[in-house]
């Protein structure tokens, strides 16, 4: 189970930069993500000025950085985001412009214990979602009115196919 919690953040020309890390100030281990859905310019932002928010966070093996909206008065005050960030840090820095631009979204909190539960539990239906797939195909069968007999005779060859019940019945 997870808590999901707003964040925002205001970049401007007198705060240029922020940096999302919860996992340093955590006292106990906890799963962070943060989601940012949404970069708005401010109302008080200086026509014909580009304002380019750029993010710099870790990807597989380095360290990557990308500009996420760019928005001007008069053309764009607003970007739709959708960007998931699932290991800190990430830093925002506002790299043109002076804003201010508003970035809004939502820091998820789950405990890991709970995810390795829940990875269990989800582990766990499989197999029996599996089993009971077995269960439904056998009860399938048997409302086409065969007898039990023959389906019992049917086997798969060493090819994965299954061999047809008069070729078992030879044997």
């Amino acid at each position: 189970m997870s808590d999901e919690y707003f964040y925002g953040v205001t970049l401007s020309s007198s705060h240029q930069s922020e940096t999302w890390d919860p996992e340093a100030k955590a006292e106990y281990p906890r799963s962070n993500k943060l989601l940012i859905r949404q970069a708005l310019l401010g109302p008080d932002a200086k026509p014909d000025e580009l304002n380019v928010v750029q993010v710099e966070t870790m990807c597989l093996q380095d360290s990557i950085k990308i500009p996420v909206a760019i928005l001007k008065v008069g053309e764009l005050r607003h970007a739709r985001l959708d960007i998931e960030f699932p290991d800190a840090p990430v830093t925002f820095t506002l790299i043109q412009g002076s804003g201010p631009v508003h970035l809004i979204g939502h820091h998820l909190l789950g405990a890991l214990v709970e995810e390795f539960e829940d990875m269990e539990e989800m582990e766990e239906e499989m197999l029996d979602e599996e089993e009971g797939d077995d269960s439904q195909f056998k009860d399938e069968d048997d409302d086409e009115g065969e007898p039990k007999g023959k389906k019992s005779k049917m086997s798969n060859n060493a090819k994965g196919k299954a061999t047809s019940p008069k070729k078992n019945a030879k044997k």
